[in-house]
């Protein structure tokens, strides 16, 4: 199969409509068969559940090509029992595992030629999803769903290579505690859009969340776990039952003490703390780490030794040791990476 006719050098990051996508939908208490479809629209019934409250969770992962010219996804898995997790706690009935790896192996073997080839610094991102499709007027969870996984090719996340970035503290609180913050959940997301919006109208790139009890401890961004480095050189991640469990944050761990032989801490971590880090970091699918050089607090601002030009050192070999394993350049963990065939 011959590659799409795109420019994979100059894609941005966003959404562009490919050939195939998974749908599958649950009824009478049971998931039924799982097609693909060329159809990327969605037809609602207007009461449905999902449009009127909110019931929605999903999933971000990539598909790269390898330097060996293998396709492959990262660690799909973990994709799959976090969105359980998610669908548990809003009252969704699970989409299981072994089914969930089945359809993003499915979407990518059918997308086979939407997947950039090695060395265009893009990827198939790949949006697994679901939602309450049946009529709900009652505060309840509904009767039925769908799940759904397209795939879409993006570029890099920095074009250009990854610049420090200045983050505000916001006033607004992301999640409260025993809340929703430790899910993935579409109505997450829409709460700190308001707070994003304000951030950059402010010439901020991002917000600092400090933890709504006593906002004096870090919690994450609107969508990026922290990750901070010590002057001695420990992996410091922020602990916090509030706090989704990124992926690619807990890979970055894994890979500092295992591979690296650093020291990790996963701790809460103060505020006040900040102005003792050498390195900053947030961590997520999209960019992998996005440096941080710069917080800018209602009392103080914290400016990271590690400037404003680029990657702190410890950050930077953490972030191109897993984006190796991505790439087939360097061998990962056993079970890390899912061959597509």
């Amino acid at each position: 199969m011959a590659k799409a006719d795109v420019d994979w050098s100059n894609l941005g990051f966003s959404y562009r409509t490919i050939s195939k996508r998974y749908v599958a939908n649950f009824k009478d208490g049971k998931w039924g068969e799982g097609v693909l479809t060329e159809d990327a629209n969605i037809v609602l019934n207007e009461c449905a559940g999902i449009l009127q409250y909110c019931q929605e969770v999903f999933e971000g992962l990539k598909a790269y090509t390898t330097k060996d010219g293998r396709i492959v996804t990262f660690r799909p898995d973990l994709n799959a029992e976090r969105m359980e997790d998610s669908a548990k706690r809003l009252e969704m009935p699970a989409f299981p595992k072994e089914r969930f790896l089945e359809a993003v192996d499915q979407v990518v073997a059918a997308n086979k030629d939407w997947v950039p080839p090695y060395g265009s610094d893009a990827s198939l991102y790949l949006r697994p999803y679901m939602f309450a499709s049946s009529p709900v007027i009652g505060v309840k969870p509904a009767e039925e769903y769908q799940f759904r996984l397209f795939g879409t090719p993006v570029g890099p996340y920095f074009k250009g290579g990854a610049k420090p970035i200045t983050l505000c503290v916001s006033d607004f609180d992301r999640a409260a505690p025993h809340g929703t913050g430790h899910i993935k959940a579409g109505l997450n997301y829409a709460m700190s859009l308001h707070p994003y919006v304000m951030a950059h109208n402010n010439g901020f790139d991002e917000n600092m969340f400090l933890d709504s009890a006593t906002r004096t401890y870090v919690e994450e961004t609107g969508g990026a776990n922290f990750l901070f480095i010590t002057k001695d050189g420990t992996v410091v991640t922020p602990k916090s039952g509030s706090i989704l469990p990124s992926i690619t944050r807990r890979s970055l761990v894994y890979l500092a003490e295992h591979m690296l032989g650093l020291k990790v801490e996963y701790r809460p971590v103060k505020f006040s703390e900040l102005k003792d880090f050498a390195e900053c970091g947030l961590c997520g699918t999209a960019a992998v780490i996005s440096p941080v050089g710069k917080v800018v607090g209602k009392e103080e601002t914290i400016e990271f030794p590690s400037g404003m030009e680029k990657m702190g050192p410890v950050t930077q070999k953490l972030y191109d040791t897993l984006r190796g394993i991505q790439l087939g350049t360097i061998e990962g963990p056993e079970g890390w990476i899912r061959e597509i065939k």
